[in-house]
């Protein structure tokens, strides 16, 4: 039966090691959802996914599954599996007999090991193939062997591990529709790790963020682009990445070169220093006739959208900036074109975001 899952105040330091690999990871993951970690590498992301495994024993806190305290019960006796990067699959035996063979092992009889197989390959689009060896089987269908395996456990819980990251790019993107809608299909709790924020945004019904093994944020994926909860979440979520501006305050707003970017005086009263980091989205950088100036470095003009790519001189030095619309028209390289944000994040100097209260 599908279970919740929790994380309570777990950290794990390596043997050796001086800091957390992840520390204080607080998070809950409701029955039947399906939560993406996502970080760049060395955030704890799959650490946190081996935690739960049984694979990594923690250094402080406790893990449950439902109402059942895991954090020290071996990983064979967890009722979970597991999907990896590679595929693992036994070259010598068919797509069947090793969808079959964690059921073998744990002795399960031969009629339902037959109908759990053909059930799973179903839903796979595997049934053709059954009786063929890997070699003779696709990147995208050896994956799906992969995930058969793991489903035909009918497990409490599925953990994936970038299981998308060995396909080619056209090929992820069938693959990770047809996994988010099996899982769907499937209602099993599921934790994915992935460093790609699109396929995290794509697929999870919440996504949590993760650097330096610590959470920063953990939403919906509409929430998060929205709404980050610092300068990290709003750069990592999205593409192109937020532009990120470091501007004074002014009376009125922060001043970009002498553009003053409105900005409520309530927000700015929050700031420790009489400077913040301005967040613009892509899309919210327009161009226009009056604003700060922004050189032109490259144009990318991709039929429906257009993004311009160029620099600003900030306070700091040089900042890059992308501005993207729709049917834009595309100036020159080389030229110095107006930019103006229509909709800003503001963040403290320490990438805190500034809110009303």
């Amino acid at each position: 039966m599908t279970k919740e899952v929790r994380y309570d105040d777990v950290s794990l330091v390596y043997p050796g090691g001086t800091s957390p690999a992840v520390a204080h990871l607080d998070l809950d993951i409701a029955e039947g959802e399906f939560l993406v970690l996502v970080g760049p590498s060395g955030c704890g992301k799959s650490t946190s996914l081996r935690m739960l495994a049984g694979l990594e024993p923690i250094s402080s806190g406790t893990i449950y599954i439902g109402d059942r305290d895991v954090t020290h019960v071996p990983a064979k006796d967890r009722d979970i599996a597991m999907v990896f990067q590679n595929y693992a699959l036994y070259p010598h035996m068919s797509v069947a007999e090793n969808m079959a063979f964690a059921l073998k092992i744990q002795k399960v009889s031969k009629d339902e090991i037959t109908r759990r197989v053909k059930e799973a390959a179903a839903l796979l689009d595997l049934t053709d193939y059954l009786d063929r060896k890997p070699k003779a089987l696709s990147g995208g269908q050896r994956q799906r062997v992969a995930m058969g395996r793991a489903i035909v456990r009918e497990p409490e819980v599925f953990l994936m591990d970038e299981p998308l990251s060995n396909l080619d790019a056209k090929l992820r993107v069938q693959t990770r529709t047809q996994i988010a809608a099996l899982q769907r299909r499937l209602g099993t709790t599921t934790l994915y790790v992935t460093h790609d924020q699109v396929e995290a945004m794509t697929m999870g019904d919440r996504v949590a963020v993760l650097k330096d093994g610590i959470l920063q944020q953990c939403a919906s994926p509409r929430e998060l682009y929205d709404n980050p909860a610092n300068a990290f979440v709003g750069t990592f979520i999205g593409s192109p990445s937020m532009n990120m501006i470091a501007a004074p305050i002014v009376d009125g707003g922060v001043d970009m070169n002498g553009f003053i970017v409105p900005v409520e005086r309530s927000i700015l009263d929050k700031a420790a220093s009489g400077k913040v980091l301005v967040g613009v989205r892509p899309e919210d950088l327009a161009l226009t006739a009056e604003g700060a100036d922004m050189t032109v470095t490259l144009v990318e003009e991709l039929g429906a959208d257009t993004y311009v790519y160029g620099t600003y001189s900030g306070p700091d030095g040089p900042v890059d900036l992308v501005a993207r619309g729709q049917g834009m028209a595309a100036p020159k390289i080389g030229s110095v074109v107006k930019v103006k944000p229509t909709r800003t994040y503001v963040f403290d100097t320490e990438g805190a975001q500034l809110r009303l209260s």
